[in-house]
Parts: C-alpha cells; structure tokens; sequence
C-alpha cells in the first residue's frame, strides 16, 4: 500500500488529509448520533404526563439524566422558564432549539468540501500524472519505453482511483448523517411545539 502511495506522487498528499478529515468528521457525527440518542416519542410522553401530574421537579430531572439529547436540552430550557408568559416560553424553545441544531449541523459542510473535492484532487493527478508521461515520451522520442511512461501513468490512475475510492462511501455515509440530522432537528420541532401546546394548556386552568 505504501508503495501505491509513493507512485501516487505528490497530489496524494491532499487527498489522504481530506480522506482523514472526513473521517475525523464522520466519526464525531455518528459518536454524536450514538450519545444522544433516546426514544423521543417515550421521553417526551413521560415528561408530559409528570406535567400534567405536576411534578416539576421530576419532570425537570428526566431532563437532566438525557442532558446530551437535544429535545431534552431544549425541553430543561423550557421548563426552566415556564413560570413566564407562554409567549416567552416559546421564545425560549425556539432560541435553544436552534442553537441545537447548529450543534447537530456542525461541521457537515466540510464532509461535503471534503467529498467534492477529493475526485478533483484525483482527477488533477491523472492530468499531471499523463502531462509527466507525454515529457518523458518527447524526451526519449522513438526510442520511448513503456518503462519511461509508466511513473506518470502510475501517478494519473492512483490519484484517481484514489480520490473516487474516498469520495464515494463518504459520499454515502454524508447522505445518512444528512438524513439523520433533518429527522432529528423535526423530531425536535415537533416535541417543542408539543410542549408549548401542553404548558399552554395547564397556564390556561390556573
């Protein structure tokens, strides 16, 4: 393999530290994934239903035991406040809400610099790759040897092969954390809304 790289050339440079800043970035979104999640739809049924019984307190520290959840995080805020106006409350949801889903959405963009670019960076080996082949063709004229052609058109199919081996399963692995990060920033939504609607209703039997 080391070999592989070598004949690469230098354009293998680039895109080996795109494919490990890609991976740095998959593995924080999946580690992300992995330790916040919880049933959404359980969670948010329990903390209502201590809601409605009143219990604050409880309701307040289920928050806290799923603190790295956004819809909990979001849900603690709320509840924090939710001796204020509704309106203020709602406020507060949606201010903490989005600050959510900025965290969920960190870095994605440059997974998707990293998958846009790495066939580029490939392609642009195989140019250079074959721009180095053709001097050493004109350099030994008629008496060119596949051997004399062979480093530049080692270096054009590396690069590429390299670039496209990166790009594609990141590229598929970007769509499922794209996927997951919209599920996620509607699941929060949607609970938010509910909580509003649920604290709405017990301001209004006081």
């Amino acid at each position: 393999m080391f070999w592989i790289l070598i004949k690469g050339g230098p354009i293998m440079i680039p895109i080996i530290l795109g494919s490990i800043l890609g991976l740095a970035i998959i593995i924080e979104k999946l580690w992300l994934f992995y330790r916040t999640r919880i049933n959404v739809q359980d969670f948010t049924s329990d903390i209502f239903a201590l809601l409605r019984a009143r219990d604050f307190k409880s309701a307040l520290e289920l928050c806290s035991r799923n603190g790295q959840n956004p819809v909990a995080v979001t849900f603690k805020a709320g509840l924090e406040k939710m001796n204020l106006p509704i309106g203020e409350v709602e406020k507060v949801l949606e201010r903490v809400g989005n600050s959510q889903v900025k965290s969920l959405e960190k870095h994605i963009g440059g997974l998707i610099s990293v998958i846009g670019i790495e066939p580029l960076m490939g392609f642009l080996g195989t140019i250079t790759g074959l721009i180095k082949a053709f001097m050493a063709w004109e350099k030994a004229g008629s008496s060119v040897t596949v051997s004399a052609l062979a480093s530049g058109i080692y270096e054009a199919m590396i690069t590429t092969a390299a670039g496209l081996s990166v790009a594609v399963p990141y590229y598929l692995i970007c769509n499922f954390i794209i996927s997951r990060t919209k599920y996620m920033s509607y699941e929060l939504n949607d609970s938010s809304m509910q909580l509003a609607e649920v604290l709405s209703e017990m301001k209004s039997k006081e």
